[in-house]
């Protein structure tokens, strides 16, 4: 997800990667690409619909994207910029 392959140049990016890998895609036995993309397009709406995030006090991002105003991170990725919806 970013240019040069640098994973810390999107800490964020790289965070969601790894917990679609380790809390579903590890666990599966999956034979093709076209079987990953199938299992991912359902993983997605969960993660973003039906998992709570530390760092969105318990909302899930769904959630979060229609709260107005600043958010409370509450989780392990902080940084310097504020999240604002």
């Amino acid at each position: 997800m970013t240019n040069n392959g640098d994973p810390l140049e999107n800490a964020v990016a790289e965070r969601v990667n790894g917990i679609l890998k380790t809390e579903w895609l590890y666990n599966l036995k999956l034979g093709t690409k076209l079987e990953a993309k199938q299992i991912i397009k359902q993983i997605i709406p969960v993660y973003n619909g039906q998992r709570p995030h530390c760092s969105l006090d318990m909302m899930t991002p769904n959630q979060a994207h229609l709260q107005q105003g600043e958010l409370k991170n509450t989780g392990k990725i902080t940084g310097k910029k504020k999240m604002q919806r």
